[in-house]
Parts: C-alpha cells; sequence; structure tokens
C-alpha cells in the first residue's frame, strides 16, 4: 500500500491503515561488533536494554540516521526487513507473536504491506526469534 500521506512514524502509519498502533512492525536498526541488525518489532514495544545485552552481548545501539540508509539500504522513516543490503541481518522480536498479521513498512516513509507473521518471517528471511523488548 502506498498512501498520501507520511507513514515514517508508528502513529502516522498507523493513521494512514487505521488500525492499532501496536499492529504496526517497526524495524530498528543497530549495530552489533561493527555489523548493522534490525529487530522487528511490535509498534508498542520498546527495547529493554537487559534482554537486548543479553541476546546479543552489547550494548544497545541504534544506528545515526545518517547511517541507515547507506548500510542497511533504506532511510529512517522507511525501514523495513525487505531488500535490505547484503550483511545486514534481520532478527524478529517475540511481541509479535499475538498478532495473526502486522504492517511493516516497505522501503519508503508513505508506505506498508500486511502480512501474516509467517510471511515476514518467510519474506524477511529473518535469522532468529529474539526477546528484546518490552511492553
Amino acid at each position: 500500500m502506498e498512501f498520501d500521506v507520511s507513514s515514517a512514524t508508528v502513529e502516522l502509519a498507523a493513521q494512514a491503515l487505521g488500525c492499532e498502533p501496536c499492529r504496526i512492525a517497526k524495524t530498528l536498526s543497530f549495530c552489533v561488533d561493527g555489523k548493522p541488525i534490525l529487530i522487528v518489532a511490535a509498534g508498542d514495544a520498546r527495547i529493554d536494554n537487559r534482554k537486548y545485552k543479553a541476546q546479543f552481548a552489547a550494548k544497545a545501539k541504534m544506528l545515526p540516521p545518517a547511517d541507515a540508509e547507506t548500510l542497511i539500504g533504506h532511510a529512517v522513516g522507511g525501514v523495513c526487513p525487505f531488500a535490505v543490503n547484503d550483511g545486514v541481518t534481520v532478527y524478529l522480536d517475540v511481541s509479535l507473536k499475538r498478532f495473526d498479521t502486522v504492517f511493516p513498512a516497505c522501503g519508503s516513509a508513505n508506505s506498508a504491506i500486511e502480512l501474516t507473521i509467517d510471511e515476514l518471517e518467510n519474506y524477511s528471511a529473518a535469522s532468529a526469534w529474539v526477546d528484546a523488548c518490552k511492553l
């Protein structure tokens, strides 16, 4: 879906789609051991620093917005788990598992797609499910 309005934040995407913000599958970009990773989480989830450190043996450090497009392949506001640069590892957070379908962005600040959790796992080529967030 492509919108005439911005869907660059969870709140804006939920408004554009007419759904609850928790069903937006936000894609967060981090750097672990000098390599970019993505964590796709529910719109109402927040990174839990303790869980993140236990999972990745590193402090949660989001990529600066200026680096996201270069390292991931999508600019902030449109970062999604599809068509990312080689070497980017995608993880799905368990906060998504409570939904039948979710809405990730599609690479721009005014797009989204509705996917089942199985489709999201398949199309994102996710490396693993992680528990790195709190609700």
